[in-house]
This record gives structure tokens, sequence and C-alpha cells, in this order.
């Protein structure tokens, strides 16, 4: 089943892809934007092209596990890009995503891999979308359900 990961961003939207099995997670793009919204058509058509059966959102959750403004705002985000495009949309904890996939970077850096301040900062967002679709793909990572009661209501 071909799956999309997304790491929502207010500038950047990270983007990846697992392959037709559903066993490997591949980091694809990272859209620069100036407002999420922004991202939907050129990810509508992404999925349209790529034949994607699903797709799977990083939700910032708090330490605490509640759902701040920024959660909240992925969840409105990811009902539209689910009703816009008839995919499922299954929302996983992305907390730490970035901060594994720039210590992902950082240990190829010095693995002697040149990667610049500029290149580090393009393929983050996608690094960390494949990392969280990875452990998604794996069982790692479960969905979460936002109709769940410690939530509250997503809107």
């Amino acid at each position: 089943m071909r799956t999309l990961a997304i790491d929502l961003g207010t500038r950047r939207v990270g983007l990846a892809m697992s392959d037709e099995g559903g066993r490997f997670a591949t980091p694809l793009d990272v859209l620069n934007v100036t407002s999420p919204e922004q991202a939907i058509p050129p990810i509508l058509a992404l999925i349209q092209k790529e034949s994607v059966e699903r797709v799977v959102v990083g939700l910032p959750l708090n330490m605490d596990d509640s759902l701040g403004p920024a959660a909240r705002s992925t969840v409105v985000w990811g009902s539209d890009l689910s009703r816009r495009s008839g995919k499922p949309v299954i929302y996983v904890d992305e907390r730490l995503s970035s901060f594994a996939a720039e210590q992902d970077l950082i240990d190829r850096k010095r693995g002697g891999e040149k990667i610049t301040r500029r290149q580090k900062k393009e393929k983050l967002d996608a690094l960390a979308a494949a990392g969280f679709l990875r452990a998604f793909l794996d069982g790692k990572l479960a969905a979460i359900d936002i109709g769940e009661s410690r939530f509250g209501s997503p809107t």
C-alpha cells in the first residue's frame, strides 16, 4: 500500500513516500510555503500521480500528550486534505522526529558526507517525515485516534 507521509510546518512541509509494498520509507521533497494551505494543491497532484492510498500526517503533540494549537491546526488541515483527496489521513505522534532527523544528518556529516547548512535545512523535514513513516510501517508508531477523550475536541 503506497503511503505518503507529511511533516507539516508553517514554512516547510516535509514529504516522504513508501514503496508499493509498504516496507520502505524514502524522503521525497520539502515544499517551501508561506502557509500550510499552499501545500495542498501540490500534495493532491502527488497523491494522484503516485497512486497514494493513504496519508500519514505527523501530529505535533505536547509533551503531556495533549493537543495544542499546532496539533489542532494540523488536524483541521489533515481533515481538509482527506476530504479533497478522498484518501484516509492517519495521524501519528511526530514528537522528536525533527530531532532524530537532525541527529541522522549530524552522523552522516561525521561519517564524511558533505552537507551544507542549506542542504541540511532543505532535507530535514523530509527526513523527519521518512522517520515517522518508517516507524509507522514497522508497527512501532501507532495511529492516533484524534477523537480520543484525552484530546478533547480537535477543533
